[in-house]
């Protein structure tokens, strides 16, 4: 179950209402406002408020002359002038609130990101939904033997499937324990006959991390599309990514003007260091370099071939 019943008529009950206003608003971005974007088994994403859009980034960056908007073709060369050179302040000036489902291990490499506003969904005041996040057979890979933080082969299906179920018994067991820790089964079981459960705030520690949590997180646009560029990433870690994903798909919405410009600078871009810099100009006058005459270790080389694609000598 992505939403409760609750929550579907909260949607509900947002989506009926309607404000006047002076300030800008998308209507793209208006068309999916407050709706849950499935994600995963259980989770999901919404965009419940915003604030600004593509000309609130063109003002910004013209305020310190003084010149208003101007067409929308040199508000986009603005734009992509701004991405192309790192200038970040006038992208602050917009900023974007999300409700989010997510898995505890997902949301423990979410926080990283400290340069939004969080407020999660607290288990010692509230008792936590039972849902849990269990991979499909096709994303439950082996260890890497390259990348120690990554993923390597995808398994065959039917060692995929034990895990899969042993992973399913352990968070069934731990809930149960869970709500009998807090005197809340269904059954009416007790540990014993004390009608008082074990705090929450002391019972939650039992549950693993691929349960569910919740939270509303604000972020302004520059900072977001930090996050977006590493957690959209084709290397990033498979279930914060579809996150990512469905994020930039919001911020096309939002922001289609510099949605085009971080595509084209930020996520299409590669950057060189100056060593790799170095071997390209080598090979553009018909000279070969080196790994060891560029003072680059193998790793270095290895990504410059990478971005290149090309085998170097």
């Amino acid at each position: 179950m992505v939403l409760n019943a609750l929550q579907e008529q909260e949607i509900l009950n947002q989506q009926k209402e309607t404000f006047q206003t002076r300030r800008a608003t998308v209507p793209a971005l208006e068309e999916i406002l407050f709706d849950a974007i499935p994600l995963l088994d259980h989770g999901f994403i919404r965009v419940v408020d915003y604030m600004g859009d593509d000309s609130a980034v063109v003002q910004a960056a013209r305020v310190s002359y003084g010149k208003g908007t101007k067409k929308v073709s040199e508000d986009q060369g603005l734009i992509n002038y701004l991405m192309r050179h790192r200038h970040s302040t006038p992208f602050e000036m917009c900023e974007i609130k999300f409700h989010v489902k997510l898995p505890i291990f997902v949301a423990r490499q979410w926080i990283r990101h400290r340069t939004a506003n969080v407020n999660e969904y607290s288990a010692r005041y509230s008792i936590m939904d039972k849902e849990f996040y269990i991979p499909r057979s096709e994303h439950m890979a082996a260890q890497s033997k390259i990348n120690h933080q990554g993923r390597g082969e995808v398994l065959e299906e039917a060692r995929a499937e034990k895990i899969m179920q042993l992973l399913k018994d352990d968070a069934l067991r731990a809930y149960d324990h869970y709500q009998l820790m807090l005197n809340e089964t269904e059954t009416g079981d007790k540990i014993d006959d004390n009608e008082d459960g074990l705090a929450r705030e002391l019972a939650r520690m039992n549950l693993p991390v691929n349960f569910y949590t919740q939270w509303y997180w604000k972020i302004d646009l520059h900072n977001f599309m930090h996050f977006l560029s590493l957690r959209a990433d084709p290397h990033a870690q498979y279930e914060i990514r579809v996150y990512a994903e469905a994020m930039l798909d919001v911020m096309k919405k939002w922001v289609p003007a510099t949605y085009q410009a971080f595509m084209d600078y930020r996520m299409g871009a590669a950057y060189l260091s100056s060593k790799g810099l170095s071997v390209i100009q080598a090979l553009l006058a018909g000279r070969n370099l080196t790994r060891e005459e560029s003072g680059m270790s193998l790793r270095e080389w290895r990504e410059l071939e990478s971005v290149l694609q090309i085998k170097l000598p």
